[in-house]
């Protein structure tokens, strides 16, 4: 969808000629019929913020019904059915997320907690952290995270927490958003790069939030205004 320039650049793609760039994380877009085109010459060094953005987005498909999850391992790797796409699905920088090795940012979404599964292997996970809100079940053996599941009362309580990039199928919904951004920033992140950071999502097509996306914001508080009586239950 897009042609992404990260230092200064003039290029022509099918005779419409882009204007050059001033800066190395300005952005030029093109529209294109194809899947995202990053342009990343030799001499431009950046930060990886995930592996499913950093060559650009790949849309999902509306209509795809799940798949398998599996953890990093070797040999018998944990598995996870999903019987639905994900919802939600965004980057996130919190520090609580799992996220592959060098990524500053993790890929996480939701499904409903009767369409997950474990189903395979499911003897090497445990809670990473048994007090948190989020009960992230990862492999013993490898780290990786299969599942956060709420069992208190929440306003997401009913909600996994997954990263569909542990599976090999195709189709899962897309990245729609980015969350928790400043986030990075407490854990060693430089601040006076964020705003780059900031800049690399919007040429993606990616809002930025240094909290969830309004909508999930909207539906925090309206849980929270019918649990203390002043919305109607």
């Amino acid at each position: 969808i897009y042609t992404w320039f990260c230092c200064p650049v003039c290029l022509n793609v099918e005779g419409i000629s882009s204007s050059t760039s001033t800066s190395c994380l300005n952005r030029t877009r093109h529209q294109h019929q194809t899947r995202s085109i990053i342009i990343i010459p030799s001499n431009c060094t950046m930060v990886s913020l995930h592996p499913l953005l950093d060559n650009g987005i790949t849309p999902g498909t509306p209509s795809f019904s799940g798949g398998t999850l599996k953890c990093l391992c070797a040999s018998s790797p944990v598995e996870v059915t999903l019987t639905s796409n994900v919802l939600h699905n965004h980057a996130c920088g919190c520090s609580k997320c799992w996220k592959p090795a060098g990524a500053l940012f993790s890929i996480v979404g939701v499904v409903p907690k009767d369409k997950l599964a474990v189903t395979a292997n499911g003897d090497k996970l445990s809670i990473i952290d048994e007090s948190a809100a989020i009960q992230r079940y990862a492999c013993r053996e490898c780290g990786t995270h299969l599942f956060g599941r709420i069992e208190k009362e929440h306003p997401f309580s009913g909600l996994d927490f997954v990263h569909a990039e542990l599976s090999e199928d195709k189709g899962w919904q897309e990245p729609q958003f980015a969350a928790f951004v400043s986030s990075v920033i407490e854990q060693g992140f430089d601040p006076a790069k964020i705003g780059e950071v900031r800049e690399r999502f919007k040429a993606l097509g990616l809002e930025t939030y240094d909290a969830l996306s309004p909508p999930l914001m909207d539906a925090i508080a309206t849980w929270t205004g019918k649990k203390n009586g002043k919305l109607p239950a």
